[in-house]
């Protein structure tokens, strides 16, 4: 469980180091847009970038992907059916689809892999999956139906893709990784200091907002909350074991590793999504901090049932 807590621990720590800088003033009124405008124009991609061009491609084409896929776009389709059918709009319930099933597999999902699980590459698959197809093609959809700043043709919506800087860093790194290109020192060592500011800054820029925020589940975001967190905190886990165990037959220690994935809470940097495009961030917001702290009892007893 030294895993669990102390991946915690560490999230925790660098939000509340927001909160005071929020509560403080010191980086003053803009400083939560200029720490999100950082992380998702510079520091996100530089971070992909490196991480996808060091990446084992292999390790994406296995039975562990194919739950996490599966179990991430039941319970997405899931949320964006309600969304639908309660008219809550178009950017809020992509954003609620992201919560629903995008996990914290960078700075949670290591230390948990490395303490509860003993191999941090078995975040790799998760990893790769929601930085090739599930951001691109949450962002694509975020892009097309518009928001601030992104009014134009529709051709020049469509075009989307080539010009959205999580996508654009991703795919770059893939095509590195894929050709068995090697990035020299002097090129990869500033990308790498660039990259290691993403994290840091989702996380701060997080805490500032919760500087006088409402408590969760009020207001009109109450059901799309609700939802999301139920959706990442029970029924992803439970869909991922059922089709690991059921489906793929995995046992033992791969079982493990599939539903202890699957049980991670939101990724920080969907708040950093919702910010950047305007919209849902408030739902951003309570689902990544409810979702993270449901996620520990709920990892202690998976942990303790199938470890």
């Amino acid at each position: 469980m030294q895993g669990v807590l102390n991946g915690f621990a560490v999230i925790a720590v660098v939000i509340g180091v927001g909160y005071l800088l929020g509560l403080r003033g010191y980086l003053g009124d803009q400083g939560r847009e200029v720490l999100t405008k950082l992380a998702f124009h510079v520091a996100s991609p530089a971070l992909l970038f490196t991480t996808c061009a060091q990446a084992d491609l292999s390790v994406v084409f296995s039975s562990s992907l194919l739950v996490t896929a599966l179990s991430t776009a039941a319970v997405a389709g899931v949320f964006v059916a309600v969304g639908v059918t309660r008219h809550w709009g178009v950017g809020r319930t992509t954003i609620g689809a992201l919560c629903s099933g995008y996990v914290n597999s960078g700075n949670l999902g290591i230390p948990i892999a490395v303490y509860v699980l003993g191999d941090a590459s078995l975040v790799a698959p998760v990893l790769l999956f929601q930085l090739l197809v599930v951001a691109p093609v949450g962002l694509t959809v975020l892009d097309l139906t518009g928001g601030e700043g992104r009014t134009g043709p529709l051709w020049w919506k469509l075009l989307s893709p080539l010009r959205n800087p999580i996508a654009v860093a991703s795919l770059a790194g893939v095509a590195v990784s894929a050709c068995g290109l090697r990035i020299p020192g002097p090129v990869l060592d500033p990308l790498t200091l660039i990259g290691n500011m993403s994290v840091p800054a989702v996380l701060m820029a997080f805490g500032i907002s919760l500087r006088g925020s409402a408590m969760p589940f009020q207001g009109a975001d109450r059901h799309p909350v609700l939802l999301a967190v139920v959706l990442k905190a029970a029924a992803q886990p439970a869909v991922a074991w059922v089709l690991a165990a059921a489906v793929f037959g995995l046992r033992g220690h791969r079982l493990l590793d599939v539903v202890v994935t699957s049980a991670l809470p939101t990724a920080q940097n969907m708040y950093t999504y919702a910010s950047a495009y305007r919209v849902g961030e408030r739902l951003a917001r309570d689902v990544v901090l409810v979702s993270t702290v449901v996620a520990v009892p709920v990892l202690v007893v998976i942990a303790a049932v199938l470890g």
